[in-house]
Order: C-alpha cells, then structure tokens, then sequence
C-alpha cells in the first residue's frame, strides 16, 4: 500500500545521537547501546505528555532505519543544491508523443487520486506534469502488488520492474507512461534511488505482513511513500529566499510522506486486515492489550480506541512537523502542497467521526470539506520563508 505523491518543506532540524525515537504513543521505548555517531533527522518535538528516549546501537549492529534513510537523503539534498540534472542519451523526443504522455499520466491522476489531482491543478504547467508522470509511475509500482494481478507477481517481476526503470533514466523508455518520467528526470535534478527504494517496499509486501516495531515500519514507510516526498522535492523546488538546508527540506519532505502513509494505514486497517495484513506495530498492539486476532475480528473496544488515539496522535505529530516549512517552498508551490497536506489530514478526524471503526467504515473527507480547505490554505502559504 503506497502513500500520496505530496511533500512539504520544513525549516526545522534536530541533532540526536540515536536512532528513530519510538516515543510517539506516549510510552517509552526500550533502551539499547549508543552507536557513536551524530545522525541528523527529521524535528520530532514531542507533545505534553510524551516521553522522549532514544535507541542507539553500537558500531557493530546494522544501522537504524533513520541512517538508513538519511545516507539517501544526503546523496538527494545534494543533486538539488548544485542542480545537476542528467544529460540525456537520447536525441531529442518528438513534442506531440511527449504532450500525448503527458495527457495520459494526467488522466489517471485525475481517475485514480482526486483529492491529490485537486492540488496539483494549482501548480505552474511544468510542474504539474512533471508530478503527473511521478505519480503514475508509482501508481504502477503499487499495482504491481495490490492490484487485480497482484498474485502472480514474483520478486523476478520486481527485478524487471527495476531493469526498466534503470532503462528509463538511461533515456530508454518502453511505453508513453514511461517516455514522460524519462523526460521529467531529465529536467529535474532527480535522482533514481528513491524509485528503487520504492520497489523494495513492494519486495517487502510480498514477504512481509507483520512489522515487529515501529522501527521497521518507519522503513517500509520510508520504501513506499517517504520516496515519493524525495521524488518530489526537485519539481517542487525551493524558495530562493529559504534560509534552509537542503537536508533539511528533503527531512521534511519524509515527514509528510511518513504522515501520509501512516494515516493510510490507520484508514486501511479492516481492508488490509482482509488481506492477511497488518500494517501497525505488534509491539504497540501487544502494549496496548491487543492481538491480531481482535484486529481479525475486528470489534471497536475501548482498548482499540485508545490504541487508536496514540496511533492518530503519532501521525499528527509528522503532519506538524511537516507543515512548520510549509514557507520554504517555491512561491508556486506552496498552495498545493499545503492544501493537499490540509485534505489528507482531515482522514484523521474522519476516523475520529467514526468512534475509530476502520475495520468497516472507511474514512473520507468531503466536497464540502475540500472546498473550504483551499482558501484556507491558500491563506497560510501567502507567508515567505522564515527569516531565521
């Protein structure tokens, strides 16, 4: 299950020497040994009542999931700073296939992510189709193991998946849907290894139904929707005003990718429960006086109500953090981004609306409700980048 192709920019930082800090359900975490090391990460300033404490590991364990990430990060931030973008290995592609490519990556948006196609029609025309072609990629990428052919797919369908992607950043497309993402990361300076990240997510679905903490799901997170906050970042772009870093923008473009998936994972619970999954941490669950057999049954208890809270509280927590660089974006995107952030927040609430029964009723957020965000958001994004 993959996230919304949405980023937002934050000025914000912080210094841990840590891994990813399970303290956002409002318990604390086990402790571990200190890996040596400074790793900057994403801001996660706890609410009231939440206790901080950090996991670190020694030089000999496998790094976190936060190292992980960061190292792609790093190698990410820096593309955009200098703004390299790829010299093409192929002669010029003809206009009218391209805008054909274009046309049809907007159509399945339009389709297939309504909430997400509203936003983008505020962007400039370059941006939007550059976002177009991301978001079909990925949209396939997903199909791939959600969709009605999902169980015949194979981790050697995956690894021609990824032999056609490195095809298409080569200047090598196979189809118009791929002819317009070969073309956007030849404008943009993109880098291919978050669409590979996004692949091992959907290797990961295929092996994997049960995430032990929230460390491992903060990875798989990461795979299948914080690459597409890094996707994105380029074609987004950054004010030429913002006193921010690139690391730190592409810190905050994870944020909400992490915000968003989490929050379809709070929505999904009863249709991924259909399907053998369960996308919450055992752990969590365990602490909580729950089972994957409540979840099988799925009954809406008090004990599933507040497990549900701390859940909800969690993914807010990222939408926050994320939304505090909203004024770090180009003048151009920052309405969009905002209001699409503001429209897939509100799932929240609508899961509120609902005593917290996601094993049947699935959360929305209305027309009524969409139309009011986009003043709203337009209001917000009318401030420039923080002085600071």
């Amino acid at each position: 299950m993959s996230g919304s192709v949405v980023l937002l920019i934050s000025s914000g930082e912080t210094t841990m020497t840590s891994t990813f800090p399970h303290h956002f359900t409002g318990r604390n975490n086990v402790n571990g040994k200190v890996r040596k090391r400074v790793v900057r990460i994403m801001p996660l300033i706890p609410s009231k009542g939440f206790t901080v404490s950090s996991i670190s590991v020694t030089t000999d364990k496998p790094s976190s999931s936060v190292d992980i990430v960061y190292e792609v990060i790093v190698k990410q931030a820096k593309l955009v700073r200098e703004q390299k973008v790829r010299a093409s290995s192929v002669g010029p592609k003809d206009r009218n296939l391209l805008n054909e490519a274009y046309d049809r990556c907007q159509e399945v948006c339009a389709e297939y992510a309504k909430t997400f196609y509203l936003g983008t029609l505020l962007m400039t025309p370059e941006r939007q189709r550059a976002i177009w072609a991301i978001y079909v990629w990925c949209r396939r990428t997903d199909e791939l193991v959600d969709g009605p052919n999902a169980s015949y797919i194979t981790p050697t369908a995956l690894d021609r998946w990824e032999k056609r992607l490195n095809d298409l950043f080569e200047g090598h497309p196979y189809d118009l849907y791929d002819d317009a993402l070969s073309d956007t990361v030849n404008k943009f300076p993109i880098d291919i290894q978050p669409f590979r990240d996004m692949i091992e997510g959907m290797r990961s679905d295929l092996k994997k139904s049960r995430y032990q903490n929230f460390d491992e799901l903060y990875l798989y997170c990461y795979y299948v929707a914080g690459t597409v906050g890094l996707m994105s970042v380029p074609v987004m772009g950054i004010s030429p005003y913002s006193k921010a870093s690139a690391e730190e923008v592409y810190n905050s473009a994870l944020a909400l990718g992490i915000a968003n998936q989490l929050t379809n994972i709070l929505r999904d619970v009863g249709e991924d429960a259909r399907r053998g999954r369960i996308y919450l941490p055992q752990d969590e669950l365990a602490q909580a006086g729950l089972s994957d057999d409540d979840i099988f049954r799925g009954r809406v208890t008090d004990k599933w109500r507040n497990f549900m809270k701390g859940q909800i509280r969690r993914a807010r927590m990222f939408f926050d953090e994320a939304e505090k660089g909203v004024t770090e974006l180009n003048s151009a995107s920052r309405w969009p981004v905002l209001a699409s952030l503001l429209l897939y927040r509100q799932i929240l609430d609508a899961i509120e609306v609902n005593d917290y029964n996601n094993f049947t009723k699935r959360a929305y957020v209305g027309k009524t409700k969409k139309l009011v965000s986009l003043p709203l958001a337009y209001a917000r994004a009318l401030a420039g980048p923080s002085k600071v």
